[in-house]
């Protein structure tokens, strides 16, 4: 592979949206529910300190569903990591999803800053520890022998992960592309417009356009597995030979 220009850096946000085609279901429905739960019950620090056993028993089904054989990585995943391939350390790719679908659908350097359901954290020392299988309050943690486990999920009211890293990305970023989010929640829906005060080009791709559509330069509006093959197509086309 011969680069005929120099790669621009490209960031990647995904949501959602980019998982849904791959069977796995998308938390929030459009009554705000999360599995017929609301954001209160299920995703606050307050949830999980009045009513631990639900919020356990939820992250356990959610985390038993990402590893059913129906679940599998889409083309829209398996294209992003082709791009990844070719731009190395160029592509940043940032996702507010907690599954692994990018990696199993070959991408090597993904920054999760909502945290991830095949993992698991210690209240206390914050370390985290890969985890397939179901955990409670009862489980003993790896590295206390406590009781102090919770999932390693950010829940709304905490900071989402690697925030630092991810502005410092954006802000220096020539592409900035949007992947199957809605662009509602904040931080995540205010990187448009740090990427377009840093003089990226940037790209929305949904199903339909998002809340701050008018923010992007340049639309796609399709399914994911559709529209960002192609997008990566020819971009790949139109630097590299």
């Amino acid at each position: 592979m011969t680069q005929i220009k120099t790669l621009p850096k490209i960031v990647v946000l995904t949501g959602a949206g980019i998982s849904a085609e791959s069977g796995l279901k998308t938390f929030r429905d459009n009554n705000g529910l999360w599995e017929n739960h609301s954001v209160e019950e299920v995703a606050t620090p307050q949830a999980f300190e009045n009513n631990p056993e639900l919020v356990y028993r939820f992250y356990n089904a959610r985390r038993a569903q990402l590893q059913d054989n129906q679940v599998s990585a889409n083309k829209a995943h398996h294209a992003l990591a082709t791009l990844e391939q070719h731009w190395k350390a160029q592509l940043v790719l940032v996702t507010q999803n907690v599954d692994n679908l990018h990696e199993r659908g070959g991408s090597e350097r993904v920054l999760h800053m909502h945290g991830e359901l095949l993992s698991a954290r210690c209240s206390f020392s914050n370390q985290t520890f890969e985890w397939s299988e179901s955990f409670d309050g009862n489980t003993a943690c790896p590295c206390c022998s406590n009781k102090t486990l919770r999932p390693d999920i950010v829940w709304f009211g905490e900071m989402p992960m690697y925030m630092d890293e991810i502005m410092s990305h954006i802000s220096t970023a020539d592409i900035f592309i949007a992947i199957g989010t809605s662009g509602n929640v904040y931080p995540a829906a205010g990187f448009v417009q740090l990427a377009k005060s840093a003089g990226a080009h940037t790209i929305e791709a949904n199903l339909e356009p998002g809340s701050s559509n008018a923010l992007f330069d340049e639309s796609l509006t399709g399914l994911a597995s559709e529209v960002v093959p192609k997008w990566v197509d020819d971009t790949i086309a139109q630097y590299t030979k």
